[in-house]
């Protein structure tokens, strides 16, 4: 099933994948703080791909505003008239969440899949939070989003030779109804990972939110959150926040 998948790994590559949910003051601080960080603070323009969502332009302005932007000057990608020259010429990159069929399928329209991953290979920094984290993966097939649009095929860049689950989380779900909760018998994120790996085997980490995987230097560390590593007819195996998963995951 996935003899079609590309992998662009270097080991000069910078990545920082989030799960996202920054949505409380401690968790934005935590990813202020990582952003800076990770892209220090010599960085003049930091280009920013919207097509996860609709409105790019309410999307750039809200990033900015509720304080997703780390204080850098964040620059559309839909503002210029090139955006495959934009990649070019770019310092570094940040790829917003939304809907990841969306994005992909954006991201396919204008043919900017290739150079993207040709300059995060060369170490041009990548920030993917949620739907820009599954760009990150070899497919965008362990996405939780509906598909609202049709890519031509699931294959994306390739920068990690694995699958992430965003937003993951373990067990079932209970729905608040007036001072009681019922269990909702949908699937559990732990079933959806079964049925992936019904299907094809590379291994799935699940990112629980807050969290980052940050690769630097051919290192693989986890950031201020856990997350839960799934391989084919292996028992699953959690991490905790600073673990070193390099020898895990590279």
């Amino acid at each position: 099933m996935e003899s079609w998948v590309v992998y662009a790994y270097s080991e000069r590559m910078r990545l920082l994948l989030g799960s996202g949910g920054f949505r409380s003051a401690e968790r934005r601080a935590c990813l202020h703080a990582e952003m800076r960080d990770f892209f220090g603070e010599s960085l003049g323009q930091l280009l920013f791909i919207p097509y996860a969502l609709h409105d790019y332009d309410a999307y750039l302005t809200a990033m900015v505003e509720q304080g997703f932007a780390g204080g850098y000057d964040l620059r559309g990608i839909h503002t210029f008239a090139d955006p495959r020259h934009a990649i070019e010429e770019a310092e570094a990159v940040y790829v917003g969440g939304g809907n990841t069929f969306r994005l992909l399928h954006t991201m396919q329209e204008l043919d900017l899949l290739k150079p993207l991953a040709e300059k995060v290979q060369a170490g041009m920094p990548y920030m993917g939070v949620s739907a820009g984290t599954n760009l990150a993966c070899p497919t965008i097939m362990t996405t939780n989003d509906m598909p609202i649009v049709a890519p031509d095929g699931f294959g994306s860049l390739g920068l990690i030779p694995f699958q992430i689950n965003a937003h993951f989380f373990s067990g079932q779900v209970w729905v608040k109804e007036g001072d009681s909760y019922l269990e909702h018998f949908g699937e559990t994120r732990e079933d959806r990972i079964r049925e992936y790996h019904e299907m094809n085997g590379l291994p799935v980490l699940g990112l629980k939110e807050g969290a980052f995987l940050r690769v630097e230097d051919d290192v693989w560390t986890l950031k201020h959150g856990d997350a839960v590593l799934f391989q084919p007819g292996e028992e699953k195996r959690e991490f905790s926040e600073e673990f070193d998963m390099t020898e895990v995951l590279s």
